[in-house]
């Protein structure tokens, strides 16, 4: 019997209390999935090394996320055991001694568990990555973004049908706040620049992973939340994972669209995202979690008035999954 199909949706770069850091989302999202095929952010499931994604879930980045919602795209989801070639791009900023425990870990999803590789592409030229913070929003940009888009388009050129991203962040990406699991991803916001620009061009599954001068195992224990962090020197395995089985991007009329989606799930505070305004105005039913975030964008300031409202991930599961 096929599963019924609902979104959540948990921006990155927003700080939102369950989501926010290193795959904290992740046991969630695998109950979630137990009764339903999810549509879902990278950043929700993604946690250095590990990762939460199966083939019960759609790993679809944030610009198509919106545009999914938007009427604009379908998605054909992976089937058990079917996968994805995926191209990878490397900033040429990247030390070497950095870039072969990337090269290493590669190697290693091709032999434990078969996540094919089918060509890298090096930057000519520094990607040179820009973060910012303002109230408490991550952002940034990048200094030479066509770097990346003729890298991208070499790999699909070579047969790649997704997109991972590894670009050099130096130490000013470091922040003491995010580590204890009290603010903001300060890289998710421009993450999601890197990430959107070759979705935007290429209609491809696409996601970044940091590299770090610091590629030491920590050795304190530090809060749950950004705990898989504390043990990658490497965030490439959870990006191939969800990439190798991410959906095909396809048209509206082909595969699953807006149509077939029960539910788009997002916290209670952060409202005023592109899918969510497309959900009203194409009456797909919209769920708020309380999920605390840095914005204030409320059902109230924005006139929406949700179909269900919960207090908690567990208390919205427990009541949507009786329906089915």
């Amino acid at each position: 019997m096929e599963k019924p199909k609902i979104a959540i949706s948990i921006p990155t770069g927003i700080g939102a209390d369950i989501g926010g850091y290193a795959g904290d989302f992740g046991y969630l999202a695998k109950r979630f999935a137990k009764y339903f095929h999810l549509i879902i952010n990278p950043n929700a499931v993604n946690g250095g090394i590990l990762s939460a994604i199966n083939y019960d879930m759609s790993y679809l980045e944030g610009y198509l996320f919106d545009k999914f919602f938007e009427g604009k795209i379908g998605l054909i989801p992976k089937k058990p055991y079917e996968t994805n070639k995926i191209g990878v791009i490397f900033d040429s900023a990247i030390p070497k001694n950095i870039l072969n425990v990337h090269l290493n870990t590669l190697s290693a999803l091709k032999m434990v568990q078969d996540i094919e590789t089918v060509a890298i592409e090096y930057t000519k030229k520094p990607v040179g990555v820009e973060i910012n913070i303002e109230n408490n929003i991550s952002y940034g940009g990048l200094k030479n973004p066509d770097e990346l888009l003729s890298c991208a388009e070499r790999l699909i050129k070579k047969g790649a049908e997704a997109i991972a991203v590894v670009c050099y962040f130096n130490e000013d990406s470091e922040d003491e706040n995010y580590s204890n699991a009290k603010g903001i991803d300060p890289i998710g916001g421009v993450e999601a620049v890197i990430s959107h620009l070759i979705t935007k061009e290429f209609l491809i599954p696409s996601a970044h992973a940091p590299a770090f001068l610091d590629v030491d195992i920590s050795e304190k224990i530090e809060n749950p939340k950004v705990s898989s962090e504390l043990i990658s020197s490497t965030y490439l395995p959870c990006i191939m994972q969800g990439l190798s089985i991410a959906p095909k991007i396809t048209s509206f009329d082909k595969g699953i669209n807006y149509k077939n989606i029960e539910y788009l799930i997002v916290p209670s505070d952060a409202l005023g995202s592109a899918a969510v305004l497309s959900c009203v105005k194409n009456n797909v039913k919209i769920i708020t979690v309380k999920n605390k975030t840095t914005l204030d964008i409320t059902k109230d300031k924005l006139n929406i008035v949700p179909d269900m409202e919960f207090e908690s991930y567990e208390e919205c599961l427990e009541k949507i999954k009786t329906a089915y």
